[in-house]
């Protein structure tokens, strides 16, 4: 995933740094030296606490997202089951994921990944279920994609709305397949092709 235990603690720090400063909110950023100085005494007072809640997050998702991939080792047999849930994890983990993933999703990846796990556990005893979720989930995965292609290509950058569907779209994999884990909100996929018609899509 992240690559060394090197490279994870120096993610860690990272985003630890970014937190306790507040730089993923544009507006704290500092304009002078002064708005500068205040930020990192304040940071540093801060820090401490974050870098315990970023490692906690992290050690979390790194544990679940290897137990995953256990169970995934497993479900060869299920081809189509198999390439998605590979590609799932792909799309999440792609190289320096820890500190590109805004820290607002990050804390639901260890959910993710064990959505991933409980969805191989049912697979075996359930393979024509899970074909037809996946099967309901096509549309909206393809649309996601074609945007994902077509807004990659475009100077204006990515649509806010597409990135904010495209973590609907992991909740709603949870909500389809470990529906037991539970949704911060509302899931369907009947909901998601609504807000795919508010964007103008179909």
């Amino acid at each position: 995933t992240g690559g060394t235990l090197e490279q994870v603690k120096n993610d860690i720090l990272t985003v630890s740094l970014r937190r306790a400063c507040r730089l993923d909110e544009q507006k704290n950023w500092p304009h002078n030296q002064a708005e500068f100085t205040l930020m990192v005494e304040q940071g540093k007072t801060r820090l401490g606490l974050i870098v315990q809640e970023v490692s906690k997050t992290v050690q979390n998702l790194l544990a679940e997202w290897q137990n995953a991939q256990k169970k995934l080792a497993t479900m060869k047999a299920y081809a189509n089951a198999y390439k998605d849930m590979n590609e799932q994890i792909a799309s999440l983990t792609p190289k320096g994921f820890i500190v590109a993933t805004p820290y607002t999703q990050l804390i639901h990846y260890p959910r993710y990944f064990k959505a991933i796990g409980l969805r191989c556990d049912k697979l075996k005893n359930g393979v024509e279920r899970d074909a037809q979720l996946m099967r309901d989930m096509l549309p909206l995965l393809q649309a996601w994609q074609r945007a994902l292609s077509e807004q990659r290509s475009s100077a204006a950058g990515m649509d806010p709305r597409w990135l904010d569907f495209r973590w609907l779209l992991e909740e709603l994999r949870v909500g389809l397949f470990a529906q037991e884990l539970r949704t911060p909100m509302p899931i369907s996929v009947k909901r998601l092709h609504k807000v795919l018609g508010q964007m103008a899509v179909v």
